[in-house]
This record gives C-alpha cells, sequence and structure tokens, in this order.
C-alpha cells in the first residue's frame, strides 16, 4: 500500500511538472529488477513518458537522451559500471527522482559522476548518491532545479583525489535547494555561472564547503557549511549575495569561514560566522557591504591585505574574538561605520554618558599586540600572555611605535538585534553543529608567577629585536 501511494505521488508531480512543457501524449511504465535492461526500457520509451522503478538494483550506465522521467519508487539502486557517469541525462526537461545512485567512475578529467548533466530545463530531486567521483555535475547546462539530493563521496580517498559534490562549470541559472554534501573534494564548486540561486543546503566534512570562481549576480541563502577545512571561498566574481549563512567550526591549516578574493559589489548580510581560524579573509576585495553579521569566537575575526579597500562594516557584532583585525599592510580605506551606525564590539571599553547607545570614544580596532602579528604572524605565540597584555596596557596610555589608524568612530553599547537571527540560531542548533557558542569572554590568569612573566617578556623582545636586525 506504501509503495502504491510513493507511486501514486510521484507520478502526480511528474505529470504536472512534463504536461506544461509539451502537449505530446505521455504513458506511465513500470520496470521492476527482474526486467533485463533498464536502458533498453528507456530507449523504448516515447518523448514524455513517466518510467517508474520498482525496488531493487538495477546496473548502469544509464544514458537519458530524450525527454523523459525516471522515478524510482522504495529508492531502488542504480549501480554504475565504476567507469564513467552512472546517468549521464543528455535531453532537455528530464526528471530523476527518488533513486540510489553508486559506483561511478575514477576519473576526475572525465568528469566521472553520479549524474552528468549536459542538457538543461531538467528536475533532480530527492536522489541519494554514494560512492561516486563527482556528485551532481553540470556542464553546460542551464535553467535546472537540483533539490533534496544527498551526496557522500568517496572519503577514503585524499582531499585532492576526489570530485566536488556539486559541480558546475559554464552553466547558468541554476536553482540548489536542500541539498546534503559531505565528504567530497569540494562541497559547491561554481565557476562561469551567472544566476545561480543556492539556499537552504547543508556542507560538512569537505575541503572548501563552497569554492565560486568567476561567476556573477549569484545568491546564497541559508546554507550551513561547517567542520571543512573551509567554509567558503569566493573569488573574482561581482554582484553576490550572502544572507542568513552559517559558517561554523572551519578549522585546520590556513582556515577561514569566508574567503573573498577580487569581489566587488557583494551585499553580506546577516551570517553567522563563529568559531573559524579566521572568520573572513580579504584580498583585493574592493566596495562591498557588510551589515547584520554575527561574527564570533574566531581566532581572528578579520584578516585583509590592504589591497582591500572601500568595503563598509556596519552594524555587525564582533564578540569574543581572540583578534579583531590582522591587517597585512599599514592602513586600508575600510569605513568601519555607515553614516552613525558603527559596530558592536565585545572588547570596546569606552563610555557613553549621553546614553544614545553609541560610544563617546572611537574604537581603536588593532592594539600595538594586533599590529605587531599581522607584521609577524610568529608572535602568535604570545597571545595572552602576560607580556602581551602588559604591551597593549601600555600603548593606550601612551604610544609606543605607530600603528594602523582602522577606527570605529561610533562603536555601539549593545549587540544589534538582527532580523530572523532567532531562526537561523534555531537552524544552527537543529543541525546539532552549535557546540560550544556561548558568548565566554577569553579570561587571562594572572595569577601566573612572576618567572613566566619575565620569560614571556624576554622571549617577546627577542622576536621582534630579530626581526628588526
Amino acid at each position: 500500500m506504501k509503495q502504491k501511494l510513493q507511486m501514486l505521488s510521484a507520478g502526480i508531480l511528474c505529470l504536472l511538472s512534463l504536461s506544461a512543457s509539451s502537449t505530446t501524449p505521455m504513458t506511465q511504465q513500470f520496470v521492476d529488477s527482474t526486467v533485463q535492461s533498464l536502458q533498453r526500457r528507456l530507449d523504448d520509451a516515447s518523448e514524455g513518458d513517466t518510467v517508474f522503478v520498482q525496488p531493487g538494483k538495477y546496473e548502469g550506465n544509464l544514458l537519458i537522451s530524450k525527454r523523459i522521467a525516471l522515478v524510482g519508487v522504495g529508492k531502488p539502486v542504480i549501480r554504475g559500471r565504476g567507469i564513467g557517469s552512472v546517468i549521464t541525462v543528455s535531453a532537455d526537461r528530464s526528471t530523476l527522482m527518488g533513486l540510489v545512485i553508486e559506483h561511478s567512475g575514477t576519473m576526475l578529467i572525465q568528469e566521472d559522476a553520479g549524474i552528468l548533466v549536459k542538457s538543461s530545463f531538467n528536475t533532480l530531486e530527492r536522489n541519494e548518491l554514494r560512492d561516486v567521483l563527482f556528485g551532481i555535475y553540470l556542464l553546460g547546462s542551464h535553467n535546472n532545479t537540483i533539490s533534496q539530493n544527498t551526496v557522500v563521496g568517496r572519503n577514503q580517498l585524499e582531499l585532492g583525489e576526489r570530485g566536488s559534490g556539486i559541480h558546475l562549470w559554464n552553466s547558468h541559472r541554476n536553482t540548489f535547494s536542500g541539498n546534503t554534501i559531505s565528504d567530497t573534494r569540494d562541497g559547491f564548486y561554481v565557476q562561469n555561472a551567472n544566476g545561480t540561486l543556492i539556499e537552504d543546503n547543508e556542507v560538512c566534512r569537505v575541503r572548501y564547503g563552497l569554492h565560486y570562481m568567476y561567476a556573477d549576480s549569484n545568491v546564497f541563502l541559508r546554507n550551513s557549511f561547517h567542520d571543512n577545512v573551509a567554509g567558503a571561498a569566493v573569488m573574482y566574481s561581482h554582484g553576490i549575495i550572502v544572507r542568513k549563512n552559517i559558517f561554523a567550526h572551519n578549522r585546520g591549516f590556513s582556515s577561514f569561514g569566508i574567503l573573498f578574493q577580487d569581489c566587488t559589489g557583494m551585499v553580506v548580510d546577516s551570517n553567522i560566522i563563529v568559531d573559524n581560524v579566521v572568520g573572513m579573509f580579504f584580498e583585493g576585495t574592493r566596495r562591498n557591504v557588510f551589515r547584520h553579521n554575527v561574527i564570533a569566537q574566531n581566532d581572528a575575526a578579520l584578516e585583509m591585505f590592504q589591497n582591500s579597500t572601500e568595503n563598509i562594516f556596519t552594524e555587525n557584532n564582533f564578540i569574543d574574538n581572540l583578534n579583531p583585525l590582522f591587517l597585512i599592510g599599514k592602513r586600508t580605506e575600510t569605513r568601519w561605520n555607515l553614516g552613525e551606525k558603527g559596530n558592536y564590539w565585545s572588547t570596546y571599553d569606552g563610555y557613553d554618558l549621553d546614553d544614545d547607545g553609541v560610544g563617546d570614544v572611537p574604537f581603536k580596532i588593532q592594539n600595538v599586540f594586533h599590529y605587531l602579528e599581522g607584521q609577524y604572524p610568529n608572535i602568535r605565540l604570545y597571545l595572552y600572555s602576560p607580556a602581551s597584555q602588559a604591551l597593549a596596557a601600555a600603548s593606550s596610555a601612551f604610544p609606543i611605535i605607530e600603528i594602523s589608524q582602522e577606527k570605529d568612530v561610533f562603536p555601539l553599547m549593545r549587540p544589534i538585534e538582527i532580523e530572523g537571527m532567532d531562526e537561523l540560531r534555531d537552524n544552527f542548533d537543529r543541525r546539532g553543529i552549535s557546540k560550544d557558542v556561548g558568548h565566554a569572554h577569553a579570561t587571562l590568569a594572572f595569577a601566573l608567577p612572576i618567572v613566566c612573566m619575565l620569560t614571556g617578556g624576554i622571549a617577546f623582545w627577542r622576536v621582534i629585536r630579530r626581526r628588526q636586525l
């Protein structure tokens, strides 16, 4: 009875989607595991037919060369030959739904994938892909809808030997919604793909959750990129909207929540960026707006080359980051407020005599230790040591060396309330990735023995002296 209901609901969905695009008469065919060749049945089908696949295991590889809907009932398994792609879609307006797809080939240069799409206006929905090199590969393929699929890569391979979970090349105006990707090389690899919508997806245990190059006017909405080597790398692109996403627990060598390189005209709004080595990294990135984000408990909230200019940060919450700004160079042209709206900094110790919610004293984003760390990264070893704290305290009383002049002229006294943040936190908790992201401030153990203070101070002085020589 359950299988009949699944067949009926799947059939209704396919008929609705296909009838809107053609007036050709459609038929329904049912295939079970006793059928010798599923490919033969696909070849015999007419344009617009719906082929229902009963539970069982079917041998691939399959080619869909005409407009049909291939619908699984009870999760039938399509097993590839271990060479090439398991299913190749070369016909427009086709549908793949409810299938388990496994055992693709092993050649990266041949785009061996669970599903290789070379056509447009297709629907791929509620499929499970496992033991595949690439998950879903779109090659010159436009206006497709890819939703609620699960891709699990080959975690026995080294990261560089795997393919991406979802890979786009020269493919425009595609929509990806509600997919889950793990154990691939990159979650989404997007290159030369404009007008893409990526929403409500989850990516974990990969190299880059999102690897994004030469693609403009795309939207990333309510995705979760967590427990990766790096959350997202957005490069050489214009007009990107990044809104209500989670970038969390991305840690490894040279890791970050989000990297921006040579990007312009972006709006990065209402995201959670928490517990990364670097929250956001900038190189050659100009004229973008960052607002209403929570950047919390990262080793460095921001790492920025001085060639990243004319960016605006307004009404963001910077909470409990070990270093608010790791600046590579002398200065930037970053604006740390828009009008009289600055940002909230948990380390701001100024005052608000007129009680308007804005600090009366500008917030110097870097102290002398933060500045030196940007010039000499090795001294991070002494972060929060008594020597570094003493140096920072001394520099606030009188100038020691000339440091950058990055400052928030209108620092906020309280964290701002961000629209939709409760929903985003619930999503954060529901996915089981919240871990410990409370507001515990880092503290310094002043009860260290005097010998530790002297040792740390001498070692710190030697590092700086050696760099000067």
